[in-house]
């Protein structure tokens, strides 16, 4: 196993650019995967955020992609998200930098002119999304016939996002004869099917078992009974700003990310705190992003559009004050603290009507979150009478997704009223009848 990058005979220009990013020994799956990426083989990675992966293909593509050759693109990388693409991009510029390799990221939400000019000016890496990938192509702008690698980051996303049509076109139009590298935190029976329609035997890597969260990672999960209580347990837990120095806070929708949002603004201001959220604009999330990144701005707070791809050193804490309904993206959320060998916690706030995933979630890391009493400093609000029915609508359409027979609560009460209204209707009839026959005596 290798101890040093200098292992892996990569050439002088690469070493110098690791060693300047501060990398010293190779993670796990970079000591497995960097080898046989070398000798030319398909890779199926299955390895859990902010374990290096990036670096796991990065490294030995540039490797033996060597120097800038020609006008047209030599590798693609596909990643599910803008954000993800960016990451990419920059981790290639970080280790490609002593080289004249060229790299260009295209994703949609902005005009394509930019990214259309920059590839007319020559490139040998190309990192997009599906479907600004196949926008470009067919208006004629990337030529295919020269790729070498083709990669998939994060197939298990791509899978959830619904891009297994974009994927099945793009291999239509992508040399036949060329080395495929797959990497995913999850394997799903769709990321099964689209590694079979993709890879030549593939040597499969797994640096850990499928969706373990990082050991680095601390979980406590804390069982609140309604929306205001999981306020006042944020704002318990953010008095400790020694602590709580760098955090983001997941929602899981836009409505919540900005309700939370504008809730923190009035108590740290602008210059606390950013939202990032399918809504904003792009430069708005790239504006945010770098400054959560820089230090300037102490919470982050984001839908799952940022779970994935967000690679920010030194976060000390992830909250999830919603638990996600897609649990996979749990081990994704998680992934943005603890990375890099660095220690981190992740905090999970959960309803009776969140319990169910919970459950599912601690099913699929094969191990309990352990629970934590809420600090006697928080406040414990009454529930409201609409919430509260919502969250007994939740429970009963969560029992009978586990049991097509199960009657709700709400269910019952439908059919009770029914049956009155059926006998009330039957004995209206009968009585009319009875009317009706001795009018005709």
């Amino acid at each position: 196993m290798a101890q040093s990058f200098e292992d892996f005979k990569l050439n002088r220009q690469i070493l110098n650019a690791i060693e300047e990013a501060g990398y010293t020994v190779p993670t796990p799956i970079q000591q497995k995967a960097i080898a046989p990426i070398l000798s030319g083989q398909d890779i199926m990675g299955i390895a859990q955020t902010g374990t290096g992966k990036t670096a796991a293909y990065v490294l030995p593509m540039l490797m033996k992609l060597k120097y800038a050759q020609g006008n047209d693109a030599r590798a693609l990388i596909l990643a599910p998200t803008r954000e993800l693409a960016m990451q990419i991009e920059e981790n290639i510029r970080l280790f490609s930098k002593y080289t004249d390799l060229r790299t260009v990221v295209m994703y949609g939400g902005l005009g394509p002119k930019t990214q259309i000019a920059e590839l007319q000016k020559g490139v040998d890496i190309l990192v997009a999304t599906p479907g600004r990938f196949l926008d470009l192509y067919l208006a004629g702008h990337i030529v295919t016939k020269y790729f070498q690698f083709l990669v998939m980051d994060e197939a298990d996303k791509m899978m959830d996002m619904g891009f297994i049509g974009s994927i099945h076109r793009i291999l239509e139009v992508v040399p036949r004869k060329r080395q495929n590298l797959l990497f995913s935190a999850t394997m799903s029976a769709l990321v099964e099917k689209i590694s079979g329609d993709f890879l030549k035997f593939p040597l499969r890597i797994e640096v850990a078992p499928q969706a373990t969260p990082a050991n680095t990672v601390t979980q406590v999960l804390y069982q609140v009974p309604n929306l205001k209580t999981k306020l006042n347990l944020l704002q318990q837990l953010l008095q400790d700003d020694e602590s709580f120095q760098r955090l983001i806070i997941f929602c899981k929708t836009k409505q919540v990310a900005d309700n939370i949002y504008h809730w923190l603004l009035r108590k740290y201001g602008e210059e606390q705190v950013r939202v990032i959220h399918a809504n904003k604009g792009q430069n708005t999330r790239i504006n945010s992003i770098n400054s959560f990144k820089e230090g300037h701005i102490r919470i982050l707070v984001a839908t799952d559009v940022a779970a994935r791809g967000l690679d920010v050193a030194d976060v000390s804490h992830v909250i999830n004050f919603d638990v996600p309904i897609v649990i996979e993206d749990y081990v994704h959320r998680i992934g943005r603290t603890g990375r890099a060998f660095k220690s981190g916690e992740a905090i999970t706030f959960c309803t009776e009507a969140e319990q169910y995933y919970v459950k599912k979630i601690e099913k699929l890391i094969r191990q309990s979150i352990p629970k934590a009493e809420l600090p006697a400093a928080v406040f414990v609000e009454e529930t409201p009478f609409a919430e509260r029915q919502n969250m007994a609508r939740e429970i009963d359409l969560q029992k009978r997704k586990e049991n097509p027979e199960f009657k709700g609560a709400f269910h019952e009460r439908k059919l009770k009223n029914t049956k009155s209204s059926k006998s009330k209707s039957s004995s209206k009839n009968n009585s009319s009848k009875k009317n009706a026959k001795r009018s005709g005596r």
